[in-house]
């Protein structure tokens, strides 16, 4: 299903574009240095899906190989908990601190007395412990009974808590546990009176929109026409289509919002013209997507900024992954992650659908795999192979 939506640019927040716009990258940038590793994650080109699908080109920057957690949630959670430890870090010295002095022994005498926590799907959580861990602070990760045990015991946390009922259920949890102890936290989603933190965790995915710029260009082609974006609160979809759209021009390039039919809060809110939540029904293999009250400042900048929303299948997900693993050379690319492809797909087999979107042997596509395979065993079920056979054959090709 597709929800043709008009963009209402003029009603961009001044802060939102701020803090996602074309000067962003640049202050996420020196907190990579935290990470030692600051290399770009590859961009591949899917030529042979794009003549399938009868577009020009079709570009997947693949986040399965970022800073050794296998998603794009490496840049956010973790960049907002060293952000926001490096303010408490110069309001407990009554100093300012370079971000290279967040690791000095001054600075982890000072982290020991902190906890920061959040709700996951697995993803988040991973990078919110990853940050605390390189500061020497402690964390404590809320995940719902959706989250398969192999995503939870690859969080990597000092507590992992897990709670009863959906991820809605455990993102209050996590609120109320963090006021009540005290601790901090970070979450990747926002409502009223708590925007701030879910915006920097945006913040951070907008390297990831400026390094595939970059690329794109080191390619000699041209921008972006149309951008796929996998969603499930919105954060990142938010962020990458609020960049791109103030780095390339808000007429040239479309956003389109891909969903679980199962789990599509913001088709929903797109629907019904403002913002509502998603009735479950049952379980998606999308797990990292299946979020059903989309965060208040994404819906907001999605309103602004999307084109069209749409949902896609459980077998129309399983299929993009096999596309993915199957090509020469092949990316690994979780549920979640391949859904992007998946709605891409779906667009275009439909001629109405390409006509409204204007996808062509013009147009130049976007996709993101947002992860690898975080569920082993579920990516073998799915594919056929396990994801460390699929890699070894990219890395004998790439050699």
């Amino acid at each position: 299903m597709i929800h043709l939506h008009l963009p209402k640019y003029a009603l961009l927040n001044a802060a939102d574009k701020a803090l996602l716009g074309i000067e962003a990258p640049g202050l996420v940038r020196p907190y990579l240095t935290l990470w030692r590793d600051e290399r770009a994650t590859p961009l591949v080109s899917l030529s042979e899906i794009a003549a399938a699908a009868q577009v020009g080109h079709m570009l997947l920057k693949d986040e399965g190989r970022r800073l050794s957690l296998g998603s794009f949630k490496a840049l956010g959670g973790a960049y907002a908990v060293m952000t926001l430890f490096k303010r408490m870090l110069e309001d407990h010295l009554d100093d300012k601190v370079a971000v290279a002095q967040l690791v000095s022994p001054t600075a982890r005498e000072f982290a020991a007395g902190i906890t920061f926590c959040c709700a996951t799907d697995g993803n988040h959580g991973k990078s919110v412990a990853a940050g605390a861990r390189i500061l020497g602070c402690k964390s404590v990760i809320f995940v719902h009974e959706g989250v398969t045990a192999a995503r939870a015991d690859a969080i990597g946390a000092d507590e992992v808590i897990r709670v009863s009922g959906n991820y809605d259920v455990s993102v209050d949890e996590a609120e109320r546990v963090a006021r009540e102890r005290g601790w901090l936290l970070v979450s990747d989603t926002s409502w009223e009176g708590y925007e701030e933190i879910p915006s920097l965790v945006a913040q951070g995915y907008t390297v990831l929109a400026d390094e595939a710029l970059s690329q794109i260009a080191d390619l000699k082609l041209a921008p972006p026409t149309h951008v796929f974006l996998q969603a499930g609160v919105g954060g990142f979809a938010s962020s990458i289509s609020l960049h791109l759209s103030e780095a390339l021009g808000h007429d040239a390039v479309k956003t389109v919002i891909v969903e679980p039919d199962r789990a599509a809060c913001l088709y929903a809110s797109a629907k019904a013209g403002r913002l509502t939540s998603f009735t479950p029904t049952e379980p998606t293999i999308m797990a990292m997507l299946e979020c059903y009250t989309p965060s208040l400042v994404a819906w907001r900048i999605l309103d602004a900024t999307a084109s069209a929303f749409m949902t896609v299948t459980e077998e129309e997900a399983k299929d993009a992954m096999r596309a993915l693993a199957f090509r020469d050379p092949p990316v690994v690319a979780g549920e979640s992650g391949a859904a992007g492809l998946a709605g891409l797909l779906a667009a275009a087999r439909d001629p109405r659908t390409r006509e409204i979107l204007g996808l062509n042997e013009e147009s130049v596509v976007l996709l993101i795999n947002t992860e690898g395979a975080t569920d082993p065993a579920s990516y073998e079920r799915i594919v056929g192979s396990k994801p460390e056979d699929v890699l070894r054959k990219s890395d004998r090709i790439a050699s």
